[in-house]
Parts: C-alpha cells; sequence; structure tokens
C-alpha cells in the first residue's frame, strides 16, 4: 500500500465454504507470509504478476469471461493446474493503492459477485493439489 502496510496479495483458492467464513468475519483466506523467502501461494493479486509469455499464451491469457475481478485467480489456477508453481517473492516490492471500490458501490459488487460466481462454477470441485 502507498502508506508502507502489507497488502494481501496472496490467498488460499476461494471456495464456497471459504467464501462463507470470509463473510462471517472468520479466515479471509490470506496466506500466512514467512518471513522474505520466496513461497508457493494458491493465487496472487494481478496488481504484479510475471510470467513467461509462451506460458500466457500457452493458457489462453486472460479468461475474458471475469470482468475486473477474479481473471487473477482463474488465471493462477490454471497456472497450477498445468503443474506450474504461483510464487510469491517478499523481495520485490510494488506499491498498489487498491481502492476496494466493490465494498462501496453496488454495480463493482455486483461485477465482483457475478465473477466470484463464474469462477466457483469452474472450478467447484475441480482445485488442483
Amino acid at each position: 500500500h502507498p502508506d508502507g502496510r502489507l497488502e494481501d496479495s496472496a490467498r488460499h483458492f476461494p471456495t464456497l465454504p471459504g467464501l462463507l467464513s470470509k463473510l462471517v468475519g472468520m479466515d479471509d483466506g490470506r496466506v500466512e507470509v514467512k518471513g522474505n523467502l520466496p513461497q508457493d501461494v494458491d493465487w496472487t493479486a494481478g496488481m504484479f504478476l510475471i510470467f513467461d509469455a509462451s506460458v500466457f499464451g500457452e493458457l489462453g491469457g486472460f479468461d475474458e469471461s471475469f470482468f475486473l475481478y477474479y481473471e487473477d485467480v482463474d488465471i493462477c489456477t490454471r497456472l497450477w493446474k498445468s503443474d506450474r508453481r504461483v510464487i510469491l517473492h517478499q523481495g520485490v516490492t510494488v506499491i498498489h493503492a487498491a481502492q476496494r471500490t466493490s465494498r462501496r458501490k453496488l454495480h463493482y459488487m455486483k461485477w465482483h459477485l457475478t465473477s466470484m460466481a463464474r469462477y466457483l462454477g469452474k472450478y467447484t470441485w475441480r482445485l488442483p493439489r
């Protein structure tokens, strides 16, 4: 975050039970960041993803049926399903001012929930690992 706080940029794969847990204020799915070493994570926010262009092409790029939300979760899921890893590298810093607009504006919330439902429909019972 611009003020120096660490954003919640790495999480576990979304599942219906996990999302319900988040809704009631229990576990929000964040990955516990361990020190400064790179670590495997299920997915990381799309504000700064790096991978080889050939891999991006092999995966078919971003799924355009996701609008504004969950396209990063989807491509990370497809990376894992193709026997690749998603790694959070604590030695790299990117500044991103997350707006969290879906918490304040109804049409953004609609896009968020639509993408969430699309993701759950695509991957429920079909997540890697």
